[in-house]
């Protein structure tokens, strides 16, 4: 098991937040993910707009994950509508 950083940018509206969250939770947790720290980042500007859309709220999760599992995840969050952008980046021990 690998550590990584997933960087999760979800719209404002509380309901799509609240939807996206619960959906990537899921994710996680059906593939056996470990979390192992969730930072709020907040709102904030994006540095261009995205679905339309000029903010968006940042949640950054620290994991333990099988490499093999990311590729998994990141056909999950594609088709989650309540996620306006993501990135899983790998942390070298």
């Amino acid at each position: 098991m690998r550590q990584y950083e997933l960087t999760v940018i979800f719209p404002l509206e509380e309901d799509q937040n609240k939807a996206g969250r619960e959906q990537v939770l899921a994710d996680l947790a059906t593939q056996e993910v470990e979390i192992v720290k969730t930072d709020e980042n907040g709102d904030r500007e994006l540095a261009y707009p995205i679905k339309k859309r000029t903010r968006g709220r940042y949640v950054l999760f620290t994991l333990k994950i099988d490499p093999a599992k990311v590729a998994v995840l990141d056909r999950a969050f594609k088709l989650n509508q309540n996620i306006l952008k993501y990135l899983f980046v790998n942390i070298e021990a």
